[in-house]
Formats: structure tokens, C-alpha cells, sequence
């Protein structure tokens, strides 16, 4: 009898019954779902910001905390008895979502742009910037520093020296290849600057080659992208690598 109540509520309001089921739609297919209908893609360094609604952060975060449980237990860990892995899954899903992977899930930081009052049209550069991000392949930690050149003219915006670093971080902080990175960099602070040349050097020890595979401490990846006034002139290409002050 009270099945039967139960059903002929439901066919009364059928946006209850939607409402039910989204309730036990795991938080990630939901953003999934609204990726795919935008044809959107949502690879490892893509930012899917758009796409997760107010409060939904927080439910992937108890989600990646479930799965990371289950993978201990895949591990034959005893987190259930060992006091120093009990809370290991809660504390790897809090860096994942918050910290190291937190580029994929929140939108840029605020920048705010002026314009070139003085007409500056000299080279700028800044750095070393440290950055630190993980590889897509194994997710082991990449650090290293980047370096910036901007040739700007009378157009370009002008952002503040802090901005730079913000920018790097939000880009770095999401599972990354060191080539892609830099050319995301690139793109956006071509974006919201709009200078007549931009140079990127990056620089940076890849941890899936010192912790494990060959495991050599001593090997780094240095990798730049050109553009605009840099990829034409040579001699402001020198001097701009000539500037940075590497070890």
C-alpha cells in the first residue's frame, strides 16, 4: 500500500523523481554530462571551471576521497589499523582538488590590466618564477622556474609583476606536459597584454625521471616559445637569453 503512494506521488511530480535520481548521480558525471552537451573537451590540463556549480567542489572532493580509499585498499594497505595512512585518502584528494590540480577547477585569478600611459616599448622581463606542477603520465611533481619576456608598445596592457606569477601557478597547477604548458602561458598572457613580442623560457626537473624510470637527479627540461617581435629579430632573441640570469 505504501509503494503504492510512493509511485502515484511520483507520477504526480515527475520533478521529484528527477530530482531523486540526480541526488545519486555521482557529482563527476554531472560535470561530465555538461561538458559533453557544450562539446567541450576535459583533458588532464584543460580548466573545466565553467562547468561546476556552486557547492559541487566540495562533493568531488568526498567523491576523489571515496576512490582514493578504494585504491589504498587495492594497495593491501590496512588504513583501517595503520594510524599513519587513516586519513591519507582525505588528505591526497585535498591536494589533488585544492592544491596541485586546483588550475582545472576554479577560473583565472583577477587581473587587473592598464594601459601603457608612458608609452613603454623597451624589453621587460620577469623571473625566475617557480612553478610547480605534475606530469600527465605519471603524476609525479615537475619544478622549475619561467622566465618572461615581453616586448610591449603602446597599446599593450599593462599587468602587475605579481600577476605574472599568479598566471604561471594557475596554468602549472593542473597535471601538465612541460611543451604544453608553456604555449597555455603563452596564449594567455598574449591574451591580456597584447604585446608586440612575448618570449617564455621554462626550465624544470621532472620528478618521472629522478623518482622513478631511469631515476636521474641531475637531468632538467628547458623548453621556450617565441613570438611575434622575438621570433623575428634575432638580436632581441639574444639579448632577452642573454638576461636570464640560469645556473
Amino acid at each position: 500500500m505504501l509503494m503504492k503512494a510512493e509511485n502515484a506521488m511520483n507520477e504526480a511530480d515527475p520533478a521529484r523523481v528527477l530530482a531523486s535520481v540526480d541526488e545519486g548521480t555521482p557529482v563527476s558525471v554531472k560535470i561530465r554530462e555538461r561538458i559533453a552537451a557544450a562539446r567541450k573537451r576535459f583533458h588532464a590540463n584543460d580548466n573545466i571551471a565553467d562547468f561546476i556549480r556552486p557547492g559541487e567542489l566540495e562533493a568531488l572532493l568526498d567523491e576523489v576521497t571515496g576512490k582514493m580509499e578504494g585504491v589504498l585498499s587495492s594497495l593491501v594497505i590496512d588504513t583501517e589499523n595503520d594510524h599513519n595512512t587513516a586519513d591519507t585518502a582525505r588528505r591526497v584528494a585535498k591536494m589533488y582538488v585544492n592544491e596541485v590540480f586546483k588550475g582545472r577547477y576554479v577560473h583565472p585569478p583577477a587581473i587587473t590590466e592598464f594601459p601603457n600611459a608612458e608609452h613603454l616599448n623597451e624589453l621587460m622581463i620577469v623571473g625566475p618564477i617557480t612553478v610547480r606542477s605534475a606530469c600527465s603520465h605519471h603524476f609525479c611533481p615537475v619544478i622549475g622556474k619561467v622566465w618572461i619576456g615581453v616586448m610591449p608598445n603602446e597599446r599593450t596592457n599593462v599587468i602587475g609583476l605579481s600577476k605574472y606569477a599568479r598566471i604561471a601557478e594557475w596554468i602549472m597547477n593542473r597535471p601538465q606536459i612541460q611543451e604544453e604548458a608553456v604555449i597555455q602561458l603563452a596564449d594567455l598572457i598574449q591574451d591580456k597584454t597584447q604585446p608586440d613580442g612575448l618570449a617564455i623560457v621554462m626550465e624544470a626537473s621532472h620528478f618521472c625521471m629522478a623518482w622513478r624510470g631511469v631515476k636521474d637527479m641531475d637531468s632538467k627540461m628547458i623548453n621556450s616559445v617565441m613570438r611575434g617581435a622575438f621570433l623575428k629579430d634575432a638580436n632581441l632573441r639574444r639579448e632577452f637569453l642573454s638576461l636570464i640570469p640560469r645556473s
